[in-house]
């Protein structure tokens, strides 16, 4: 089965289930009140947002808005305000996507406009700029419609900063490079707790600052989100190995290999680490550190699969493993993975 096949297939399984495709009416909703708002921003500076296509819309370009939006249906947070959070949600995609891009110095769009596209780095600090102000006017025209309160705008929007900035002071701290290569538990506890796990966490800001929930049924909520998050980049981490090592930034599976116990691996390491060997280190094989591989995946599999447990209800635990599927498609690992699974 092709990538695309595979990837069709458990798209196609998720979107059989009513819930699921109830709550992609309710994001694509969110989504037109984003585009509609920053449409209206983008014209008074002379520039056209394009028309959205069917992928504007679809599952496979929304997954990660869908788990936030079903982590609120969970919660029990009415539809009506759960359309306002689906925009805010594409706000803070605007605003995340556009920071990693300038960042990672790569354009990975958010708003699809006419601004030339070899303007690259204007592009992300215009998804960052409207999407800030974006996220504010999608607040106060839901107070004006008395949909939330007046007086929880501005705190709602302070929100949204606290947890973003947390998690950008560790991409910042990487900037100058690292001298030490930690150990694989230090990696996800320090490292990436901030650079992804609590980022995960991040869409809950703003409904807490206006929802009243009960705590028993949002902590394991959170905790589902956190983990999910955490999988999610110990497989960035396999895709992102030679460019971590050019860019002298942390890697988990650098982590595993260094710290691990198979001196074959650990050869191949020292020589990728060389300033020759990362020059070459988009050509050597990924797979060629097999058993470190097998660890991360099975880390990676199990704190996916607990967090999306977490998440999903016990009527809908099928999903897991096809949302796993998906994951390790489009981020491109499960040709890697495959036979490392426990």
């Amino acid at each position: 089965m092709s990538f695309d096949d595979s990837l069709s297939a458990s798209i196609a399984q998720m979107e059989q289930v009513p819930l699921l495709a109830a709550l992609m009416t309710e994001l694509k909703s969110g989504i037109l009140i984003y585009r509609e708002v920053a449409g209206q921003i983008l014209r008074q500076c002379g520039v056209a947002l394009n028309v959205p296509t069917a992928a504007t819309f679809s599952l496979r370009n929304n997954f990660f808005s869908l788990l936030f939006l079903f982590s609120y249906q969970r919660a029990g947070i009415p539809r009506s305000r759960r359309i306002i959070y689906a925009a805010t949600l594409q706000c803070l995609r605007g605003m995340v996507t556009g920071c990693d891009n300038l960042l990672d110095d790569e354009y990975k769009q958010t708003l699809d406009t006419d601004i030339p596209a070899t303007g690259y780095r204007f592009r992300s600090v215009m998804d960052i700029m409207v999407s800030d102000r974006v996220l504010f006017q999608v607040l106060m025209d839901a107070a004006i419609r008395q949909e939330i309160a007046r007086d929880r705008v501005l705190a709602a929007a302070t929100a949204s900063m606290k947890t973003m900035t947390r998690s950008g002071v560790e991409e910042a701290a990487e900037e100058a490079g690292i001298t030490t290569i930690l150990k694989p538990e230090e990696i996800l506890q320090s490292i990436h707790h901030f650079k992804t796990g609590i980022l995960f966490q991040c869409p809950w800001d703003i409904p807490l600052t206006i929802e009243t929930v009960d705590q028993k049924k949002l902590a394991p909520l959170l905790e589902g989100l956190y983990r999910i998050g955490i999988g999610c980049q110990i497989m960035d981490d396999l895709v992102d190995m030679a460019g971590d090592i050019r860019s002298s930034r942390h890697n988990y599976l650098v982590s595993l290999i260094h710290h691990g116990p198979h001196p074959v691996e650990k050869d191949r390491l020292r020589k990728m680490m060389t300033p020759e060997g990362s020059k070459d280190g988009d050509t050597m094989p990924i797979d060629c550190f097999p058993e470190a591989i097998r660890q991360a995946s099975k880390t990676s599999h199990r704190l996916l699969t607990d967090g999306l447990d977490a998440l999903f209800s016990t009527e809908h635990h099928a999903l897991v493993l096809p949302a796993i599927r998906f994951l390790e498609e489009s981020i491109g690992v499960s040709h890697l993975i495959k036979g490392a699974k426990p």
